[in-house]
């Protein structure tokens, strides 16, 4: 009896994942982001000054539609934090990553596809804003992999800017000007959940 308890338990779970691989639909999706704002110039003769690393979050709204190969367009909100030697850049955006992925070994997937990227609000410590952000509108590249189970999902997927968008600052107290280039690149851990 105890066999036929083990087996049914792993049919059943079994089916579960083979839907959750074929689940279609939409959903709310949150995470985790461990980012990178871009590289800090403090003069034309300087050297780049490449930010540390820090956690960020992010969260929203997925669609999904189709089975074994599937499109998955993606409306999310992002907050990134980047420190520098004296200062911290933060940038709030809106993402919409358009992917294209494809589901193997019945629980697992792998996509790619482009991100584009709405800047909304950005802030640099103890610095005086001369130029917004070149672009508030930009293009990058998101990929990785995921596992499904029944309609909840975890991925990991690494994003890249394609351009350099710089802003272009001056210290408070007058003396200096300095750039930074937006464009990010981030390692991102979300959690998904069809409706």
């Amino acid at each position: 009896m105890k066999k036929v308890l083990i087996s049914a338990i792993a049919i059943l779970l079994t089916t579960i994942g083979l839907q959750a691989q074929n689940a279609n639909g939409f959903g709310f999706k949150a995470g985790l982001n461990y980012n990178g704002n871009g590289n800090y110039y403090e003069s034309a003769i300087s050297n780049a000054e490449h930010p540390d690393r820090n956690i960020g979050y992010h969260f929203g709204i997925f669609g999904k539609i189709g089975k074994n190969v599937f499109f998955r367009p993606e409306l999310v909100f992002t907050n990134t934090k980047s420190d520098y030697v004296n200062n911290s850049f933060t940038m709030q955006k809106l993402d919409a990553p358009l992917l294209v992925g494809v589901n193997f070994l019945k629980l697992f997937n792998a996509f790619v596809g482009p991100s584009f990227q709405y800047i909304i609000a950005s802030d640099f410590e103890n610095r005086v804003l001369i130029s917004d952000v070149k672009n508030d509108f930009t293009v990058g590249l998101n990929f990785g992999i995921g596992v499904s189970f029944n309609r909840i999902g975890i991925d990991l997927r690494y994003e890249r800017g394609f351009s350099n968008n710089e802003a272009t600052f001056i210290s408070n107290n007058g003396i200096g000007i300095s750039r930074l280039d937006t464009r990010q690149e981030q390692l991102i851990l979300g959690v998904s959940l069809i409706l």
